[in-house]
């Protein structure tokens, strides 16, 4: 992969703003290698428990849980893979497995993020059912300057062998911020995911270390 899917479908202009040390977490993985991060999250999960049904099934394809938990140690994996349908190659994706350590066991969350022709397509769970389309933002100035924010513009499932969009004013909102802490020489990553009137439904939060490494190196 020499390009990776966020260098593909983020504004050359963007990613220039972009803190140096987040440019190799949102650059390519080469073939052989694999992006390796580890970390503590200070909050995963919702304390909404009418809601821990639902996510209990989202939590059989490894997309979230039912949880509300702190200080969760985790490790995250990026691997350049090829994802798709159908008999062709695929699309060049960065497959993430996040492996939470809950106070119950661990549990792994897993998504594929491609370049689509109207910006980036994140793919969540093991099956890819779900999956959310992305705007890439870098902003100038206040606290996550030289950030990456992306915000869902488009989210949509798959069932009956055809795909499914959510109607912009029902579909849950998706805004994950990563930024680098220069002062704490960590990676911070903040994910929410709202609904309108509901507020917020899920949420992880947390700071990581990350390098890319040879396959075999640990």
């Amino acid at each position: 992969m020499s390009r990776s899917p966020y260098e593909l479908s983020t504004p050359a202009d963007a990613l220039a703003r972009l803190h140096p040390r987040l440019r190799t977490y949102f650059g390519p993985v080469p073939v052989g290698h694999v992006g390796r991060g580890s970390g503590v999250f200070d909050v995963v999960g919702t304390p909404r428990r009418w809601l821990w049904p639902l996510l209990a099934w989202f939590a059989r394809d490894a997309v979230m849980f039912p949880v509300c938990e702190r200080n969760v140690p985790f490790t995250v994996e990026n691997r350049p893979v090829r994802v798709g349908r159908g008999p062709g190659p695929g699309d060049f994706a960065v497959r993430a497995h996040r492996t939470f350590r809950f106070r119950f066991g661990d549990r792994t969350m897993v998504d594929a993020i491609t370049a689509g022709p109207d910006g980036l397509v994140d793919h969540l769970g093991r099956r890819g059912r779900v999956s959310a389309r992305l705007r890439a933002e870098v902003p100038t100035d206040g606290p996550d300057a030289g950030a990456l924010r992306l915000v869902s513009t488009h989210v949509a499932f798959r069932a009956l062998g055809r795909e499914w969009g959510l109607p912009a004013v029902t579909a849950p909102r998706v805004t994950l911020v990563e930024r680098f802490d220069d002062d704490a020489d960590l990676q911070r990553v903040s994910l929410v995911l709202a609904m309108p009137v509901l507020g917020t439904l899920y949420r992880y939060e947390g700071a990581f270390s990350y390098s890319v490494v040879p396959e075999g190196e640990r």
